[in-house]
């Protein structure tokens, strides 16, 4: 699978093996320790996960990481040199952009500032889902990225991942982080652009693969980059042989290590201090692992299993659907699997530092921790509660007539409201803000200090967001 000679790949495999074999054994450390904290709680130290550690991660090189963080914020990378990794998923926003659909190719600013452009140049459709989190998304145990879980860990098609690219991916590519990163730089309305304004958006039209060559001789025709590509990467002699494998696993490496994060009170908890949380927080960590159930979806280290739930969210937006379905709507994981009971199903988020990542749900459809609490609790009364000002939708006119198109068909209103995964419950005010107390406790004491943060400039010289 890795383009840098058997050896190597020998190599990494071993270090892969040892670190998996730490990681049991650390587990099992942690295991013993939180069995001394049973008497301490109602839980059940068995609810409880263990503990992430450093031997959970796969690891990356630091020349690389420094490189990925430079190519991450430079818009060298999109179809009209003008967005970049790092406009939807900023640093200033938890590695998000704060909106509840995002603003892409065209618009300007970042954040929720960010507007929608004028002109020719201006945006053509929103973003279909909101901006996910990048936090911890190098853990060893991840097979499954994005909301509908299109990019999956898979020996399908000879090149380690079942993806949109299907065969056309190219081999080499280290982690299914570094695969995720190829495929913004080919949607049209995130970075590739529309077809007639540059060679990338035609090259995608053309085949997915087709455009990736065009971006990599971009970045490895300007000097700086070919010189610390050929520093960071030992398989490279020459920046003539920098290809988009090269720079998918340089973006990995530093999304890998500049979003890993795990040192929140409820860590330290779990790493044995019994005194890391509050009252509040400790009664909405039995809830969350006992009464209200939310780890039987949110389960294991991640806070996620990995898996695909319907929650009945409300709908709005663009949609993202299956090829030729005519709907402005979105389907969910059935838009992959093709299986019908995958409908309106989509990937458990993980959990740590949601504080610094509103809104929250696959569209963002609601504004604060509390809102998707009550909504888990009751999620019927909750969609027919949802009022569309609770999206955080910068205004774009000529898009307006679209944004809450679903909500006037009630036969697709009926049909998905019908597939559910959550029970109601009867929580009490006081239980849901122990809850949402609990998920604060889930936000690092570093998570706002990064390694490397945001660069001052670029070598392309674009502008940085």
């Amino acid at each position: 699978m890795l383009q840098f000679g058997h050896g190597r790949a020998c190599n990494r495999e071993a270090k892969r093996q040892t670190r998996h074999m730490f990681r049991k054994v650390s587990h099992r450390i942690a295991s013993l320790s939180l069995a001394g904290l049973v008497a301490a709680m109602p839980v059940s130290a068995a609810d409880l996960p263990a503990p992430l550690t450093e031997a959970d991660f796969i690891a990356f090189d630091d020349a690389q990481a420094r490189l990925g963080q430079l190519l991450f914020y430079d818009k060298i990378l999109s179809g009209n040199r003008n967005i970049s990794c790092g406009t939807c998923h900023h640093h200033d926003f938890g590695g998000t952009d704060g909106l509840s659909l995002g603003i892409g190719e065209g618009g300007i600013g970042v954040g929720p500032e960010r507007r929608p452009g004028e002109g020719d140049d201006r945006v053509r459709k929103r973003i279909p889902r909101n901006a996910p989190a990048l936090w911890n998304l190098a853990h060893e145990d991840i097979r499954v990225l994005f909301h509908d879980g299109r990019l999956e860990v898979s020996d399908l098609y000879g090149n380690g991942f079942d993806t949109p690219a299907q065969e056309w991916l190219p081999p080499g590519l280290e982690t299914a982080l570094a695969a995720q990163a190829l495929f913004p730089m080919t949607a049209q309305f995130e970075m590739a652009g529309n077809v007639g304004e540059n060679e990338v958006a035609g090259a995608v039209n053309d085949r997915i693969d087709a455009a990736w060559p065009i971006i990599a001789k971009r970045v490895r025709t300007i000097p700086a980059y070919g010189e610390m590509f050929v520093a960071a990467f030992p398989h490279i002699d020459s920046p003539e042989q920098v290809g988009i494998v090269e720079i998918a696993n340089a973006l990995a490496a530093f999304m890998g290590t500049e979003w890993r994060n795990f040192d929140s009170p409820v860590d330290a908890y779990l790493a044995g201090d019994t005194g890391a949380l509050t009252e509040p927080q400790r009664r909405g960590m039995e809830l969350f692992y006992g009464d209200a159930g939310c780890s039987a979806c949110h389960a294991g280290p991640l806070l996620s299993d990995q898996q695909f739930h319907a929650l009945a969210l409300p709908q709005f937006g663009p949609g993202r659907t299956r090829a030729h379905d005519p709907y402005v709507r979105d389907v969910g994981r059935v838009g992959k699997s093709n299986r019908l009971e995958d409908s309106y199903r989509f990937r458990t988020p993980m959990l740590r530092n949601v504080t610094l990542t509103a809104p929250y749900g696959h569209n963002g459809a609601f504004p604060t921790l509390e809102g998707i609490v009550r909504h888990h609790i009751a999620p019927r009364e909750s969609l027919v509660r949802w009022t569309p000002d609770m999206a955080h939708l910068p205004d774009i006119p000529w898009l307006a007539p679209v944004d809450f198109l679903v909500q006037d068909d009630p036969i697709e209103r009926r049909r998905h409201a019908a597939v559910l995964d959550l029970a109601p419950q009867a929580r009490t005010e006081a239980e849901i803000a122990d809850l949402v107390a609990f998920l604060g406790a889930l936000e690092g004491v570093t998570a706002k200090t990064r390694p490397l943060g945001r660069p001052e400039t670029v070598p392309s010289g674009l502008p940085v967001d």
